[in-house]
């Protein structure tokens, strides 16, 4: 099997078949925007729906939710993104090139500096042997300074009354700002998870690899509610669930790896994290997050109990966040509004948070580089997608193998009758091998061609992706036989 050492080759797959465009590509396009074509979205959709099955749906103990993306301003006072989420940036003296400062690398080392945003507010990071990524320049950058990521927007048709709102950044607020709702109108009790996929939009600095970092990008969340002390086995308990996610979508184990955060690199809110990462063809190779597996502890709710306590001062200073301080927390915070009473055990404390938090687009991104491959084939280059099952946009292409002698006829009937239950795709243009490298770059596991000896006993070819083996299949047995491959 082929090794793939460089994204250029995804790239121009993905625009050739059309899995991602360029956003507003006829206007010149615009950076770190990417719209997803009639495969892609399939992709797309296809990554989501396997994530909500194996978190949501295969669970008794997680439930789901689709929040708003505008929420109350307090949320994200709160949260502390109003205060906290920014990036440290510098810029290079030469070329004026804005870039994160822990994305920098060493003049003379391969390695990126992880920085933690308020340790390096407080003292400057050394930045004497860090290396521009556009001219090369080495240490000639600026004083770091912060860059907020959130961005704004305006709600209300006048001035006198327009509030300033933000696209999140993160779905997880929203689940917890309806964690009083979910335990009001459901059967859960702890430990249990509320689980969201959605749109987050962040103002990033630096943009990166094709769709692996974006400005507008989809996530999927899950905030595992668990009493206090239970924590740690439930971080242990999830990181091994999703490790085995990836592995179970065909990812190769060899491009997957766990790396566990340093205290120093640590999230204001974590007492542990861990990431999962794959080994990208970003030039030679670099492992890159593909999700995080956070221990929030009880902050985020402790927080919005803190912000519930505050929403007179908002009114009070004219909706001005720059003006408000949360109110201090009460000493009997484990009552608050966010508490849970366990009634078994007759206690009510501030659940602890474990955080599963993945990046749809990038996991889209990650699947396309594991499934590419490429290989000689009597003499010709065939490139192909080897898709888990459950991934691949189009689960089976129906051809005729000529447009004569009534094949067309079974064909299309063959195809109307298979996508009542399968996403199928007819073609009956060109040379059938042609039709079938075609489906073959799509991913496609199985392809069905009418040909001479249909007219005679009623089976079809099926050709099977990976092997290319056909095997011989009556069109009564089609259906059982496909939904007995393809697992749906």
């Amino acid at each position: 099997m082929a090794k793939i050492t460089k994204l250029d080759d995804i790239v121009s797959l993905c625009k050739r078949r059309g899995f991602i465009f360029q956003s507003s590509e006829i206007y010149g396009g615009l950076a770190s925007c990417y719209d997803y074509g009639p495969l892609g979205v399939e992709l797309k959709n296809n990554v989501k729906k396997a994530w909500w099955k194996t978190v949501v749906q295969m669970r008794d103990d997680v439930v789901g939710l689709d929040c708003s993306i505008l929420m109350h301003p307090m949320v994200w006072k709160a949260s502390g993104h109003a205060d906290k989420f920014a990036d440290l940036i510098v810029e290079c003296k030469k070329c004026n090139t804005r870039t994160r400062v822990d994305h920098l690398k060493d003049h003379c080392e391969e390695h990126t500096a992880h920085i933690a945003i308020d340790s390096a507010l407080a003292s400057a990071p050394e930045l004497s042997n860090k290396v521009c990524p556009n001219c090369g320049s080495v240490g000639n950058f600026t004083e770091p300074m912060p860059f907020q990521l959130m961005f704004e927007t305006q709600m209300g048709a006048n001035v006198d009354d327009a509030m300033t709102m933000y696209l999140r950044p993160e779905t997880a607020q929203g689940i917890f700002a309806n964690f009083r709702n979910v335990l009001d109108t459901t059967r859960v009790k702890i430990p249990f998870g509320i689980a969201q996929i959605g749109k987050s939009f962040r103002n990033e600095v630096t943009t990166k690899a094709f769709i692996f970092r974006t400005r507008e990008f989809e996530q999927a969340e899950l905030e595992f509610f668990c009493e206090p002390g239970t924590d740690e086995e439930w971080f242990e308990h999830w990181k091994k669930c999703r490790f085995e996610w990836y592995i179970g979508l065909g990812l190769k184990k060899e491009n997957l790896r766990f790396r566990q955060h340093d205290a120093d690199e640590l999230a204001h809110y974590a007492k542990s994290c861990a990431d999962v990462e794959y080994k990208f063809p970003f030039g030679s190779g670099d492992w890159q997050e593909l999700e995080g597996i956070a221990n929030r502890t009880d902050y985020d709710l402790r927080q919005h109990q803190r912000g519930i306590r505050t929403m007179t001062k908002w009114y009070e200073n004219n909706r001005d966040m720059t003006k408000i301080e949360l109110t201090d927390e009460p000493q009997d915070y484990q009552s608050g509004p966010l508490s849970y009473f366990d009634i078994e055990k007759k206690k009510r404390y501030v659940p602890y948070v474990i955080e599963p938090s993945a990046g749809i687009d990038r996991s889209a991104l990650a699947f396309l580089v594991d499934a590419y491959d490429e290989e000689e084939v009597r003499g010709e280059k065939r490139n192909l997608l080897r898709f888990h099952h459950a991934l691949a946009p189009i689960k089976v292409g129906v051809f005729p193998l000529v447009k004569r002698d009534g094949m067309p006829e079974i064909a299309r009937n063959i195809y109307e009758d298979m996508k009542k239950h399968f996403n199928c795709f007819y073609d009956e243009k060109g040379a059938i091998g042609r039709r079938y490298r075609r489906q073959d770059e799509a991913g496609t596991p199985f392809c069905i061609t009418v040909d001479g000896q249909t007219l005679e006993d009623k089976t079809v070819t099926v050709r099977k992706r990976d092997s290319m083996e056909q095997v011989r299949v009556t069109t009564d047995s089609l259906k059982s036989f496909l939904y007995d491959k393809l697992e749906v």
